[in-house]
């Protein structure tokens, strides 16, 4: 497993950035901000062709909508500096195809008719809770990003206060709890599969790999002794 990760996260940083070689032609953010911002209209525009204006529809477009519109606000405002990084046509394409693209299943799935009359959705408990879970995660990610940006724009070195008092990872939490919500909504198994796919292979490899690179720092430690992976007091 040591050796492992370390080949998985560069085999997911060739295919992302340099696949097939070429001219880096495109901006990595470019590519995240374009499927993020589309979203809203895709899912209006599977709203209008199918003629579905159902509560969970409408539910689904204000989540997933707003946190396409968020996410570019936040590239403009904080930028990830992961993001900030020229990549090939391929891997731009493979970025799409591969991880962005198949977020887009989940609406699809509960506005068309593909999965029968009788699939309508999440009932008003479960969106209950996906708002729920939607809100708070998306105030833990923009405000553990912008802890981050903002920090080590003036002060290189761990994070240990605010948002990562009491887990390491709250940014990649909250990135967790809000694409739950989505797959509530939609109430099928497939959008948690999309989902495994991408924690597992694409965001425990980068957790990893980061605690890897933090475990340089000398207070590095005590602060894992005393915070968790991604939910407090528990994991």
């Amino acid at each position: 497993m040591k050796n492992v990760i370390p080949c998985l996260d560069r085999m997911n940083h060739y295919i992302s950035h340099d696949l097939f070689g070429g001219p880096r032609i495109l901006r990595f953010n470019w590519v995240i901000n374009f499927q993020k911002g589309m979203t809203a209209f895709w899912v209006l525009g599977l709203m209008y062709y199918y003629q579905n204006f159902s509560t969970q529809a409408w539910v689904y477009l204000a989540l997933h909508g707003s946190y396409g519109f968020s996410w570019i606000l936040k590239d403009v405002i904080f930028p990830d500096a992961r993001w900030q990084k020229n990549i090939t046509l391929a891997g731009g394409m493979v970025a799409i195809l591969a991880v962005l693209g198949p977020y887009w299943v989940a609406p699809y799935l509960l506005i068309s008719p593909v999965l029968g009359p009788l699939h309508h959705g999440a009932d008003w408990f479960w969106m209950t809770l996906a708002i729920f879970s939607y809100s708070l995660g998306l105030a833990i990610m923009l405000s553990a990003d912008a802890q981050k940006f903002y920090t080590l724009k003036y002060q290189k070195g761990l994070i240990t206060t605010g948002m990562f008092a009491w887990v390491r990872h709250p940014n990649y939490l909250g990135e967790m709890m809000i694409y739950s919500a989505f797959a509530i909504v939609a109430w099928h198994w497939i959008p948690w599969a999309i989902l495994a796919w991408v924690w597992l292979g694409y965001f425990s490899v980068n957790i990893i790999m980061k605690e890897r690179s933090m475990s340089r720092y000398p207070e590095w430690a005590a602060y894992k002794k005393r915070t968790r992976f991604l939910l407090p007091w528990i994991f």
